[in-house]
């Protein structure tokens, strides 16, 4: 589907993820995506994969998987508004959700596959939508959101979060 959301689309918030993505393409970018997010991931030693740049903050491993469950979330939401679903869908705790993951104790090349794994399968799902079914909405979290929006929130997330490893836990660390 070509054109990007409109900010009729998606709340405010989530503007902050569309809007890193600067293509019309956005399957051109989740499959672009995939490998080189694996790339930077794959650069990181186990050992570092349980650093975190303050106390307080989510270890490299949890961060991960953070996102591959958030793409799961934004594209099973996706999912219920293409296919025509009404009912809204409840907001999404991360913080619940990450201390639920134990993703600490998973393997770093674990976290990448899955990474892998689940991207390929958003790709394939927005890859076989209609356009109608594209431009179909939804509430979620109390907020109305478009399918289209949801891939582009899929794809801006991920981004948000590969620059934030680069500068808070990669940069920091090589600069410490």
């Amino acid at each position: 589907m070509k054109g990007r959301p409109t900010s009729s689309e998606a709340a405010p918030y989530y503007f902050n993820y569309i809007n890193l993505i600067a293509t019309d393409d956005i399957l051109a970018v989740l499959e672009a995506q995939r490998e080189e997010t694996a790339s930077l991931l794959r650069g990181i030693p186990e050992e570092r994969s349980l650093d975190r740049y303050a106390p307080d903050k989510w270890s490299i491993r949890q961060m991960w998987g953070h996102v591959n469950d958030a793409e799961r979330l934004f594209v099973f939401r996706a999912f219920w508004f293409a296919r025509g679903l009404p009912e809204p869908l409840p907001s999404f705790d991360q913080d619940t959700a990450v201390r639920g993951g134990d993703a600490d104790h998973i393997p770093w090349a674990s976290h990448i596959e899955e990474f892998m794994n689940v991207r390929r399968a958003s790709v394939d799902f927005f890859r076989n939508l209609s356009g109608e079914a594209w431009m179909r909405s939804g509430v979620a979290s109390g907020n109305s959101v478009s399918v289209r929006a949801l891939a582009y929130i899929v794809a801006g997330h991920t981004a948000h979060h590969a620059a934030v490893l680069r500068e808070k836990y990669l940069v920091a660390r090589a600069t410490g």
